[in-house]
């Protein structure tokens, strides 16, 4: 600001257009940080997302039962062949009417048919959607962590991390059910934390009227929550991972109100909890999530053709009284519990959740030795060209800590943004070692990545220093928090060829084959 006297009185001037501007950025840095890091993150996604073109990995499936969805309401037939057919020039489409078992909801396909139908079953249009839900998630994240750590810093942080994970942007550039999953929880953990706060306030303005606000009073409809079991119902009606993530959220949801109750007042937490919320939220979550998985069905339940369809048509049976489609699709859903719970049969790069989270065993999803002098290969000795799953390893090592670091402090300091992450880690991860024996893959994980990448951020906020430390202490802070974060993208930028199949000597390929492991 400038000075000017007037009538012998100092008064200031209008700021200068460059003042202005930035108060303006200033003022808006809650939006305009997390839109300039997903905008970084859709450029990264969305590049050369056509290429390869080939079905990777179980592109062989969902794709084209995306397809089948969209034109039939239901998974049709394929002839062992489709694959080459759909790439060819011209292009044939040999989908069958009879019907085709699937192990899988139908809301992920569903996701995937939305790009197909805009551009075709080719790679770009069974990817596109898949793209889009990705990039919105690091969008979300940076949002979600600056509610959930209350900075804006670290919300940004925490998203470009995931924005640079291995992990996510390849299941991001795939059409696979797993990113349109990580979308679906992310989204609904986010809409639990924004009831948090809404049931916060509504607890702060009935404390602030006086008595035993906290015993009391009634929160009434929370469309949050609402909200929250839409998407966790539409989270099990793309994979059944979602199941556990429902239950370890439902429980989180009702200790926040335990928690928000014992804060506003109540002599008696649990027992109000128990009496105002613990029903309301039930039904806001399992109740929302079971009528939305039905429903996700629609396209088997309106058409005749589907797997099983007719099954109980002509079965006698104690429950009769129940409509033969409702007791033919039970019984599908039992044959997919069956597969689910039973699948055994060994792959190349199956793995143990015991090693997921230090990345031992990444998966190939995408393979092309190419020799000198084809596709622009120079090299003497020939060249690769690799999709590897594999989650950026700095990023997941460091990760590691930080779940000891937010572990800590939600044991010692009953820190309730810790236990938040802790829920979803628990609800995401622990389950699956009790399918020991099952064929398990490492990129099942990518559910997880955002709330590891919370986990970091929380961690780089306690590198920085706590309130109140000295300026040099924050410098030093700072400068080791911003070293790491560099580490990572570069970390990223070095494994960055063998996550899009790029073409690259073969001697380049077996540098950034850091564990044999890995192979």
């Amino acid at each position: 600001m400038t000075q000017a006297v007037v009538g012998g009185t100092v008064v200031e001037e209008a700021a200068a257009p460059e003042v202005r501007a930035r108060s303006w950025v200033l003022r808006r840095a809650d939006w305009l940080g997390p839109l300039a890091v997903a905008l970084f993150a859709g450029l990264l996604r969305f590049w050369d997302l056509g290429s390869p073109n080939a079905f990777v990995f179980d592109e062989t499936y969902y794709p084209k039962d995306a397809w089948s969805l969209l034109r039939q309401g239901y998974e049709g037939t394929w002839p062992d062949n489709a694959n080459e057919q759909i790439l060819a020039v011209p292009q044939v489409v040999p989908l069958g009417p009879a019907p085709e078992f699937v192990a899988h909801p139908p809301v992920g396909k569903w996701v995937i048919s939305l790009g197909e139908w805009a551009y075709g079953l080719h790679p770009f249009g069974w990817r596109v959607a898949v793209a889009l839900l990705g990039t919105l998630t690091v969008l979300m994240l940076a949002r979600i962590g600056r509610r959930l750590l209350g900075s804006t810093l670290l919300g940004c942080v925490a998203a470009l991390l995931l924005a640079v994970d291995g992990l996510q942007f390849v299941m991001s550039r795939v059409g696979l059910l797993d990113g349109v999953l990580m979308f679906f929880v992310l989204a609904a953990f986010g809409c639990l934390l924004g009831d948090r706060d809404h049931a916060r306030g509504l607890l702060a303005a009935a404390r602030a009227e006086g008595g035993r606000a906290g015993d009391d009073v009634r929160l009434g409809l929370r469309p949050w929550r609402l909200a929250a079991g839409l998407l966790l119902g539409l989270a099990c009606a793309t994979k059944w991972n979602g199941l556990p993530v429902l239950a370890a959220f439902g429980l989180l949801t009702v200790l926040w109100d335990q928690a928000g109750r014992r804060w506003a007042g109540a002599h008696r937490p649990w027992r109000s909890m128990l009496r105002r919320d613990a029903l309301p939220a039930f039904l806001s979550l399992v109740g929302v999530a079971v009528v939305v998985y039905p429903l996700s069905w629609a396209g088997w339940f309106l058409t005749d053709g589907g797997y099983d369809r007719q099954w109980a048509d002509d079965r006698s049976s104690v429950v009769s009284w129940i409509p033969a489609s409702v007791r033919s699709w039970w019984h599908y859903q039992d044959q997919m519990r069956e597969f689910n719970t039973g699948l055994s049969t060994p792959h190349t790069y199956q793995s143990g959740a015991w090693s997921w989270l230090v990345q031992a065993r990444p998966v190939s999803m995408y393979w092309q030795q190419v020799p000198e002098g084809q596709q622009g290969c120079t090299a003497p000795g020939g060249c690769a060209s690799q999709i590897l799953a594999l989650g950026t390893p700095l990023l997941w090592w460091t990760a590691c800590f930080a779940l000891l670091y937010v572990l800590w402090r939600w044991f010692f300091r009953r820190d309730w943004r810790s236990g938040a992450v802790l829920c979803a880690v628990a609800g995401i991860y622990l389950p699956w070692f009790l399918f020991q024996d099952r064929t398990t893959f490492s990129f099942y994980m990518v559910v997880l990545v955002p709330f590891l990448c919370l986990a970091v951020a929380q961690l780089l906020g306690g590198v920085l220093g706590p309130p109140g430390c000295s300026a040099e202490r924050r410098r030093w802070g700072a400068a080791a928090a911003g070293l790491l974060v560099l580490a990572i993208v570069g970390c990223f930028a070095f494994f960055y060829p063998l996550y899009t199949a790029e073409v690259i000597p073969m001697t380049s390929w077996q540098d950034r084959m850091w564990f044999v492991s890995w192979i």
